[in-house]
């Protein structure tokens, strides 16, 4: 049976985290990655059978980049910890991997209810698809935080980011490294609290900055694999 880490970035979510934990697949390792909460998350997370890291360093970035270092699986997953997206989903990703379809799963979030999607935040999507397709050639239609690879891959990428834009690094750079990315389309619930990344529309500008940062970097030569590109 594939088995995988689920990294779960967490910032305040006590709320959200039994909902999210509970949805693991059986045999999965759930890294609750602790981000400065101040409500008991972290222990709500380890009573419920998590493992958890903490990061004191702040950012989106900081706290999935430390729960990647602390994974140790083959593959190695990423979820949201607000309850907006059911890890349960992952393992429809990891099959596609290890059956040799793509590289990197990325979840297109598909609303459920009016409004869980909120205008700005899906504007900001919309530019960032844009400004994503001009500089890979790549076709999605989100960014999503839902997705899945294998370890190593992850790993060679070498992110850098760690803000809002590491998620878009880590497309950009599979991209430049030859990955192949494949976007499946998951349901996008009513999330646990605010946003803390595109819940206003400072958030979400912020948040287009940062990934324009990474955009605009230069693509890295491929690695070479037996004397060949990948």
């Amino acid at each position: 049976m594939l088995s995988a880490d689920v990294v779960l970035p967490c910032l305040d979510e006590a709320e959200a985290l039994p909902w999210v934990l509970a949805r693991i697949p059986t045999g999965w390792r759930a890294i609750v990655v602790d981000n400065g909460s101040t409500d008991g998350s972290a222990e709500i997370a380890r009573g419920l059978g998590a493992h958890v890291v903490h990061e004191p360093r702040r950012g989106f970035g900081a706290a999935c980049h430390a729960g990647l270092s602390a994974a140790q699986a083959e593959y190695v997953c990423f979820c949201d910890c607000d309850a907006s997206l059911d890890p349960g989903l992952l393992t429809g990703f990891v099959r596609d991997i290890a059956a040799g379809n793509a590289d990197l799963v990325l979840g297109r979030r598909r609303p459920q209810t009016r409004g869980v999607w909120p205008a700005h935040a899906r504007a900001g999507n919309a530019v960032l698809s844009r400004m994503l397709r001009r500089r890979t050639g790549l076709r999605l239609h989100d960014l999503g935080p839902l997705r899945a690879a294998r370890r190593a891959d992850l790993l060679a990428l070498d992110l850098t980011d760690r803000r809002s834009g590491y998620p878009l690094q880590m497309v950009v750079r599979a991209v430049d490294a030859g990955l192949r990315v494949a976007e499946v389309d998951v349901p996008y619930l009513p999330r646990s609290g605010k946003s803390k990344v595109t819940g206003t529309w400072r958030g979400t500008w912020q948040a287009v900055r940062d990934m324009s940062a990474v955009l605009a970097e230069q693509p890295r030569p491929r690695p070479l694999v037996d004397g060949g590109a990948r």
